[in-house]
């Protein structure tokens, strides 16, 4: 027997109650949950319903009937189709009572762990251009809607300069204009997209693996530093030094100006040797006068104004007296431990990569911090009973893992080792309440604070404090 084709569903006046996980409007007909595309919590709606499981759907809004009070016109005219900012039409209070309510049932309802204190999320001064850092992909397929396609008849030049399309890895959203980098990240892309164009340079096909220019990496620092890192699929000299001798003429603000060569299947060039063109091969960022440099393949936050409150909590939570063996974890290019170093008797910081411990021990060098030491290794691996023999017991244990949180005998290890104080910072408040449930064998949870780094989308930062429990 064939399966039933579905047909599409009209609802009439459906209030919206809550918000996704996924950024999508939460609707309840009948104890049947439907997600409802750029819907808010109280639009009131009419919607269609164009895919349906067992117990749950998804739907349009096909009328909106009455508005929801949160409801704010989205600045980007890219919005509904880039994926980036989900929330723009959220106004920025709601987005942050959801991000705090996101952290809330974390620790509650999955951790199931007794919250001490729950402080107020910290929101951003700047929800628009708070980025330093934007990855821009060329394509000659580019993204088309429904309408341009329609409307368009044969489209001949489909090159644009963007973002890559969610469940279309072969094709580009070509960006006008984006709210998230501040000048001069949009005049620098579209110049760059124009000149590329009016040269006849071929823009990258990734499916044929074929094509000139392949994408673009546009870093900014607190300090009025800029980088741009090209990558380019051919290996054309002239055309590679006709290109960037063209923007760095437009731009002479630029102090980084780089490229590399990509012939792989991916777009990572941590692999790959990065090639000056003019100028330095890093920028630096500051941070209560410490200096970092930023190199093409380091890891820094990428809000900076924001990172730096990150940090402050991070710090105030640890509560460092001069005494204290502190380990940081997952240390990344050291910027924590840097920051916590002053107020610590030692510092310990290990991470996976070895170009991000290369940087760290350079920038401890910039910034003479004497008492911090910094290795690469995995984890669970590094922390072994002769690595803490060498280097001391910790005191206190920060730890800022990546989205898939710490290993469960990374989480053991700690538990072994029963650090007075563990300050966990997070981007992922799921595999961080994980962790957290572990550790509360012997850990109080003191201290939440969540802080929001990334205005209009879904993303969470998050520091929590453990404190030993008394024997």
């Amino acid at each position: 027997m064939s399966k039933k084709k579905f047909s599409p569903q009209l609802f009439h006046d459906v209030e919206i109650v809550d918000l996704s996980s996924e950024g999508a409007g939460v609707a309840k007909i009948n104890d049947w949950v439907v997600f409802v595309e750029q819907a808010i919590p109280q639009d009131i709606c009419h919607i269609q319903v164009y895919k349906k499981k067992h117990s749950f759907g998804f739907a349009k809004i096909t009328q909106l009937v009455k508005p929801s009070p949160l409801r704010v016109q989205a600045p980007c005219s890219h919005f509904g189709v880039c994926g980036g900012c989900k929330l723009q039409n959220v106004a920025y209070s709601a987005q942050l009572q959801h991000k705090q309510n996101i952290v809330s049932n974390a620790l509650k309802r999955l951790a199931k762990v007794e919250v001490m204190e729950m402080l107020p999320i910290l929101g951003c001064e700047d929800i628009y251009y708070y980025r330093n850092k934007l990855d821009f992909g060329f394509s000659n397929k580019k993204w088309l809607s429904e309408e341009e396609i329609k409307n368009s008849g044969v489209i001949e030049n489909r090159n644009g300069c963007g973002f890559h399309v969610s469940g279309a890895f072969d094709k580009v959203l070509d960006i006008e204009r984006c709210h998230l980098q501040a000048s001069p990240s949009n005049e620098i892309r579209n110049e760059v997209k124009q000149f590329a164009l009016q040269q006849g340079f071929s823009f990258f096909n990734i499916r044929e693996r074929s094509g000139f220019i392949r994408s673009l990496v546009i870093r900014t620092s607190s300090i009025g530093e800029l980088m741009c890192v090209f990558s380019f699929y051919d290996n054309d000299v002239e055309k590679i030094t006709c290109l960037l001798k063209h923007i760095q003429e437009k731009f002479p603000q630029i102090t980084a100006l780089l490229y590399v060569i990509n012939q792989k299947g991916n777009d990572t060039i941590f692999d790959l040797p990065i090639h000056i063109f003019s100028g330095r091969d890093f920028i630096y960022e500051e941070m209560e006068g410490l200096r970092f440099k930023v190199g093409p393949k380091s890891f820094y936050q990428t809000n900076s104004k924001q990172a730096h409150h990150l940090y402050k909590i991070t710090r105030r939570f640890a509560a460092l007296s001069g005494h204290e063996n502190v380990y940081d974890l997952y240390t990344g290019t050291g910027t924590i431990a840097q920051f916590v170093a002053k107020q610590a008797k030692k510092v310990v910081g290990v991470e996976y990569v070895p170009e991000a411990i290369a940087d760290a021990k350079q920038n401890a060098a910039l910034n003479k911090v004497n008492n911090a030491s910094f290795f690469a290794g995995d984890m669970k691996e590094v922390l072994t009973d002769t690595f803490i023999s060498t280097h001391g017991k910790p005191d206190v244990i920060i730890t800022d893992p990546p989205r898939a949180g710490m290993h469960p005998d990374v989480v053991a290890k700690l538990l072994e080792l029963a650090p007075q104080k563990i300050v966990y910072v997070s981007c992922n408040p799921s595999t961080q309440a994980r962790d957290v449930a572990a550790l509360s064998q012997k850990y109080i949870l003191s201290k939440v604070q969540a802080v929001d780094m990334f205005p209009q989308t879904l993303h969470v930062e998050c520091v929590i404090l453990l404190e030993l429990k008394a024997e």
